[in-house]
Parts: structure tokens; C-alpha cells; sequence
């Protein structure tokens, strides 16, 4: 993440300046000199789901970058007015075409390089047609854990959290979990 993003001010537009406030805040922040707004940046959302009949995983293949031709669950950025359960369910069916059941919080992971916490929750398949997937998805698919292509995993946070999946399947008990993805 580029520490130094924001060059205007949102509120008057002009240049901001890189400081440490004078209100007791202890990192530098983009503040205009002109009104006085000080400017924060803080991490972006990523919601998604774990898509599940039992054993088997719902996987999409991205037709988008970055990382097209790769699986991925079904997840993407939390808009402004939903909840992160909302903005998951909202994100399953447009990328994967699954009915779904919304089920408990499954993971937590932060990527402090990117600036970005993904949440993924269970869902379990309420049907097998997932013929309604969006145009960022090239095929969707179930997986069982010996069939996950695991060299062609989009992303780090979707390979621990299939990690975390099967082997809660494996104990037939899930809990929550939390990761760091450096």
C-alpha cells in the first residue's frame, strides 16, 4: 500500500501534507493545511463464502484479473450500506450463481501489505444449479479436498481458509479462525 495515496484534500482540494497530528494521533496523516481536515486511510473489507454440500467446496475460476484462470471462493469487496453477511451473500451470487444458506463467521484473515481484512463465512448449497454465475467467473465447480487444484488457488487468504475448512470437516466440528497473510 502506497503510504502516501492521498495527495488533495476530499473536503477543499487542496495539496494535503504529510504530518503527525497535533491531537495526540501518533502517525503521519494526509492533512490540509487549508481547512484543517486531516485524512485517514484505513483497510478495505473483502467478504466471501465457503460454499458447501458437506465435504465438497463450491470454487470459482476467475475471468477477471488479477489472477484470472485461477479458483477462488466467491468473495470481493463489502459495498458501503450492507453488512459484511450481506455484501458475502451479495458476492456468492453474483460470482458463483449459488443458492446458498448463510451459516456462522468461518475466518478472518488480515493482509497488512495490501491494506485489506477478508472475512468468509459458511454457506451451505441449497441446490445444485449454479448456472447464474456473473461474467467475473469462468466456471464454477464443487471440489472435494483431494480434487482442490491447490497450485492454482488465486489467493493466499482463499488457501487458508480451504485449509482451515477440511480439516474442520475432518473433525466434524467449525470453529472461527483468524489468520495474518504476510
Amino acid at each position: 500500500m502506497q503510504p502516501h495515496a492521498i495527495k488533495h484534500c476530499r473536503q477543499c482540494g487542496a495539496l494535503v501534507e504529510y504530518r503527525v497530528p497535533d491531537d495526540g494521533d501518533t502517525r503521519p496523516r494526509a492533512i490540509c493545511p487549508a481547512c484543517g481536515t486531516i485524512h485517514y486511510q484505513n483497510p478495505l473489507i473483502v467478504v466471501g463464502t465457503v460454499p458447501h454440500d458437506g465435504q465438497r467446496v463450491l470454487l470459482c475460476k476467475r475471468n477477471i484479473e488479477p489472477r484470472r484462470g485461477k479458483w477462488t471462493l466467491p468473495a470481493g469487496f463489502m459495498e458501503l450500506g450492507e453488512t459484511m453477511r450481506e455484501g458475502a451473500a451479495r458476492e456468492t451470487a453474483e460470482e458463483a450463481g449459488a443458492p446458498v444458506e448463510m451459516g456462522a463467521l468461518f475466518s478472518t484473515l488480515s493482509v497488512p501489505r495490501v491494506g485489506q481484512v477478508h472475512v468468509f463465512y459458511l454457506a451451505r448449497l441449497t441446490s445444485a444449479d449454479f448456472s447464474g454465475f456473473g461474467h467475473e467467473t469462468q466456471e464454477v465447480r464443487l471440489f472435494t479436498e483431494a480434487d482442490v487444484p491447490w497450485d492454482d488457488i488465486a489467493f493466499a487468504t482463499v488457501r487458508e481458509t480451504l485449509r482451515r475448512f477440511f480439516a474442520d470437516c475432518r473433525q466434524n466440528a467449525f470453529g472461527v479462525h483468524e489468520a495474518d497473510i504476510h
